[in-house]
């Protein structure tokens, strides 16, 4: 085809071949930024799930922080009734984000890409067959 995407007449197989590897080159450059496109959205999906992960476990660690002196300065009457209070609101946060982080991370293959990817091989050789002929 040309610039203005009217086919030009067809007289070797030769440029029929060179117009194929041409289609291949550019449909691989695609396929490497759909790739890179697949990568970063995981990138930021697992970066937010990592960042729950660490910030219930933080949470966690200051519950045990908190509890334990307050716990121990409080055991006498009701007043380490508060500390536990403190210290259950403390896990509960940090369990709720524990288990965000650990549903929202995924590690996968860049199911897109590998589909392009099949439909790119099945066409290229599609071409490449009828080129030959």
């Amino acid at each position: 085809m040309d610039t203005q995407g009217v086919p030009r007449p067809r007289s070797k197989s030769g440029e029929l071949a060179a117009e194929v590897v041409q289609d291949v080159n550019r449909l691989v450059s695609l396929e490497i930024a759909l790739a890179k496109q697949e990568l970063k959205e995981l990138a930021i999906r697992n970066a937010i799930a990592i960042a729950c992960l660490a910030v219930a476990g933080l949470l966690a660690i200051l519950a045990l922080l908190v509890a334990v002196p307050v716990a121990i300065v409080l055991l006498v009457g009701a007043g380490w009734v508060a500390a536990a209070i403190w210290a259950g609101a403390y896990l509960l946060i940090a369990l709720a984000l524990f288990f965000a982080g650990r549903a929202r991370m995924k590690i996968a293959l860049p199911q897109r890409t590998i589909a392009s990817l099949k439909e790119t091989k099945t066409w290229a050789l599609q071409r490449l067959r009828s080129t030959s002929r």
